[in-house]
């Protein structure tokens, strides 16, 4: 009903629609935590960053000199990687986190993907780290980082990573019901507002010219919420990268799946 509402608004209130979708993408949802996820955090070192007019919540849970970040994706939190952090606090791994802009336990605010990513840069020199591992849309974030600051990193896990932004708009018309007009619409507006060209927003682009010794992107073959092609050309275009295809974790549950987190680990350690 929402959908086809949304259809018909796009005809007779074009901008209503575009303001609407327009907050889809940049006032994320935040989902609740599970206890075991907040267990997790509770165990860390809590610290509150200030970073532009957020307040973000970052976390570290220490042990040896090899140290990690981990960049969660669009509406997601540090305590997604519960499972992971677990096993890589096991293995001497220092381990850092946090919620982004208006995500998690961060201060709310509308926020787009290039407060994310500069914060994450921030982050990558602040912590001095030169492992990385990110979920989803925190791979956009983390390669455009990359990009933009020439940073170096020695080795990079990305779980499942979309590749074009302008497939995340396409995603957002589609599933509410918004029309191709509106979604122009909405690209002119994004494109004005940020200063940006959406177009050249692309995860593929970006890893041809960042530096990162060894990567890994592991997808889900059967990904419902970040199609398997979009990692796979990402894959195609980087040349330290290495690809590898799971089955039967889903988008979210690639984060606590055992055989995941063991390729994790091997790929780290080696």
């Amino acid at each position: 009903m929402k959908k086809k509402l949304l259809t018909f608004l796009s005809k007779i209130a074009p901008n209503t629609v575009m303001n609407y979708a327009y907050r889809q993408l940049t006032n994320p949802q935040i989902r609740k935590l599970r206890e075991s996820e907040l267990e997790i955090l509770n165990n860390s070192k809590k610290e509150i960053f200030e970073f532009r007019d957020f307040k973000i919540q970052t976390y570290k849970w220490k042990g040896g000199k090899d140290k990690i970040l981990l960049i969660h994706g669009w509406e997601g939190q540090a305590g997604n990687f519960s499972d992971i952090i677990k096993e890589l606090t096991k293995n001497n791994f220092s381990v850092y986190a946090f919620d982004g802009p208006s995500h998690g336990f961060s201060s709310r605010g509308k926020t787009s993907l290039f407060e994310f990513t500069e914060l994450v840069s921030v982050l990558i020199e602040k912590y001095k780290v030169s492992q990385l591992i990110s979920h989803s849309f925190g791979g956009v974030a983390t390669t455009c980082s990359l990009f933009n600051n020439n940073l170096s990193i020695e080795k990079y896990v990305l779980l499942t990573t979309p590749d074009k932004f302008s497939e995340r708009i396409d995603d957002v018309c589609e599933r509410n019901g918004i029309t191709k007009k509106v979604k122009h619409k909405l690209i002119n507006h994004i494109e004005k507002e940020l200063n940006i060209t959406v177009s050249s927003i692309n995860v593929s682009d970006f890893v041809k010219k960042i530096d990162v010794k060894q990567a890994v992107i592991i997808h889900d073959k059967y990904d419902k919420v970040v199609p398997i092609k979009q990692s796979k050309n990402v894959h195609a275009n980087w040349k330290t990268c290495k690809f590898i295809e799971v089955e039967k974790t889903g988008h979210f549950g690639i984060l606590k799946n055992d055989s995941v987190i063991n390729l994790v680990l091997e790929f780290l350690k080696k």
